[in-house]
């Protein structure tokens, strides 16, 4: 056995006896105090449907370690439900949870000493809260991903969760009766498993799987797929695996994972919030990595999956064709991936897909050839400015109009836009504005599903603008752009909009620009006033008063001292 952690807990002999003590009683024998312990932080929650399934998953995981001839130990982690939150105070807690997440990760495999952890997660901040986690501590680990919800059906189309928050602004614009809407929202989500397209929690597992700390084909299974299960106990053993042979994060997380990672979430257009959790995954790690980073990356990268939430297909179809590794073959063969990055098999990228073809098979349409990609470059836009200085982010797939000037319709909260696109008082050529909703403003950085989505189901996607300094969901697009930093609540240009003022997003020159003199800016920065936090004590207050920009990946232990 290497020299590991499990030496400062069970190896000293009648010096530690009362550790050992406390082992026994929860199943250690004697032949159990020189194998690996390791941790199973598990993610299980009746609160959603995208954690529910996770604790099947956590007992053949457990199973596995044993199997491997080491011992495991369970704990559990939290999860907040980002659909059920949509468009409520609640969501201001989403964001919050990826740090509570790793801050409870960190805390038990650190305080316990454990050897190594498998991270079991569903909902899409249980991903990156996860990988800080281990990013931070820098033991051997692997993270398990609770799998894709199977598609809703109704009248012959395929459902999401989306689904049902776009059917709201078509009942709202009178494009359907309420017995569709309620129809819609009966089958939409039809058991286990996390939200179907190409949303945050697939793109993140997408990613991990690209960066090697998940199993080949592992992020694309569907959640009540025996697959999934048995995935979840291959997992473990191969972590007992890099427990022995010490496979660390640190050489697997390397600035090539995160270009690899970046590369792979362009070419099947995944969400907006990976440039969020990649920064802040990088930071943990020590990894150099900036919001400028994608920019480059994406104009290397076409978008090469035709995947909702701007596509027709779900996941579970992309999973059918090949999933995550044909892409990657597709992009290694075109030196568009870093093949000798390692994986936490111990073997690295290439060695994994040298089986693969390096085109998709002909009789499908979900992974376009690299000959015929969706789009030519990647869909995640920075944008930069006077209205954001330190960039914005836009997902630009499915936009039709690539530039946009109109006037700015100026909402403090998600709340009041959301009322105002109901009450169809937004105009085709409007620039909404929801500001004081960034990281430190929200706090919290909400997602704004609610009225994107209620602006597609009005047929304004093509014609209205949306920015603000908040977030969007994976399900969001059209033409908007989220992020916006410096936020309004630190005084960035955001906060000086005015109604009626002149606002262009220019996809194809990446700007943002809030068409005011100079003079005039100075004026308003001048007589602008900061707002009184919105909390003041609990994990909303803490939070606010730690954390930091988003372009910088909203982290919450950066330059403490």
């Amino acid at each position: 056995m290497p020299d590991n952690r499990k030496s400062q807990v069970i190896t000293q002999g009648v010096q530690r006896s009362p550790n050992r003590a406390m082992l026994r009683a929860v199943g250690f024998g004697d032949q159990d105090f020189t194998k690996p312990i390791v941790g199973i932080a598990n993610g299980f929650s009746t609160i959603t449907p995208c954690n529910m399934g996770l604790g099947v998953l956590a007992e053949r995981a457990e199973a596995g370690v044993r199997m491997a001839g080491a011992m495991p130990q369970l704990f559990g982690t939290i999860t907040i439900s980002d659909g059920i939150s949509m468009g409520t105070e609640g969501m201001k807690y989403s964001l919050v949870s990826r740090e509570v997440i790793a801050d409870s990760i960190e805390t038990v495999c650190n305080g316990q000493s454990l050897d190594g952890v498998l991270a079991i997660g569903g909902c899409d901040k249980n991903m990156p809260g996860a990988m800080i986690a281990i990013a931070r501590m820098n033991i051997p680990a692997i993270f398990v991903y609770g799998g894709t919800i199977k598609p809703g059906h109704y009248e012959g189309e395929d459902l999401t969760v989306v689904s049902a928050f776009e059917a709201v602004g078509q009942y709202s614009a009178g494009k359907i009766t309420e017995d569709r809407l309620l129809a819609v929202e009966r089958h939409a989500c039809p058991g286990a498993g996390s939200c179907g397209g190409m949303y945050t929690a697939n793109t993140m597992s997408s990613a991990f799987e690209a960066m090697g700390m998940s199993l080949m084909y592992s992020s694309t299974m569907a959640a009540e797929d025996g697959e999934k299960a048995d995935s979840a106990e291959k997992s473990a053993q191969i972590l007992v695996q890099a427990i022995r042979q010490q496979i660390l994060p640190s050489q697997i997380l390397t600035r090539e994972a995160f270009e690899n990672a970046i590369a792979v979430i362009m070419a099947v257009g995944g969400s907006t919030n990976s440039v969020l959790h990649l920064l802040a995954i990088a930071n943990a790690i020590g990894v150099p990595l900036t919001i400028d980073d994608f920019e480059t990356i994406r104009h290397r990268v076409p978008v090469l999956c035709d995947l909702k939430p701007s596509g027709r297909y779900v996941a579970t179809d992309f999973h059918r064709v090949g999933g995550v590794p044909q892409v990657m073959k597709m992009l290694l063969s075109q030196g568009l991936l870093h093949g000798d990055a390692l994986t936490i098999t111990g073997q690295t990228i290439a060695e994994l897909l040298a089986e693969i073809p390096t085109e998709p098979r002909p009789d499908q349409a979900v992974i376009r050839p690299f000959s015929q990609p969706l789009y030519p470059v990647g869909h995640l836009g920075i944008l930069k400015g006077n209205l954001a200085t330190e960039g914005a982010v836009a997902k630009l797939s499915g936009v039709k109009h690539r530039c946009i000037t109109g006037p700015a319709r100026v909402f403090e909260s998600e709340e009041a836009c959301l009322s105002a696109i109901l009450a169809k008082a937004i105009e085709p050529g409007d620039v909404i504005v929801i500001r004081y909703e960034g990281p430190k403003g929200g706090p919290g950085m909400r997602e704004m599903l609610a009225p994107t989505a209620a602006i597609i189901g009005a047929g304004l996607g093509d014609s209205v603008g949306l920015i603000t300094d908040g977030r969007f969901s994976g399900g969001t697009y059209g033409m908007v752009v989220g992020h916006v930093a410096p936020e309004a609540a630190v005084g960035g240009t955001i906060a000086l909009v005015q109604e009626g003022d002149r606002i262009t997003i220019d996809a194809d020159q990446n700007r943002l620009e809030l068409n005011v003199s100079e003079a005039e800016l100075a004026q308003r920065r001048a007589a602008w006033v900061a707002p009184t936090p919105r909390y003041h004590r609990g994990v909303l207050g803490k939070y606010a008063k730690l954390v930091s920009s988003s372009s910088l990946g909203a982290v919450t232990d950066m330059n403490l001292f």
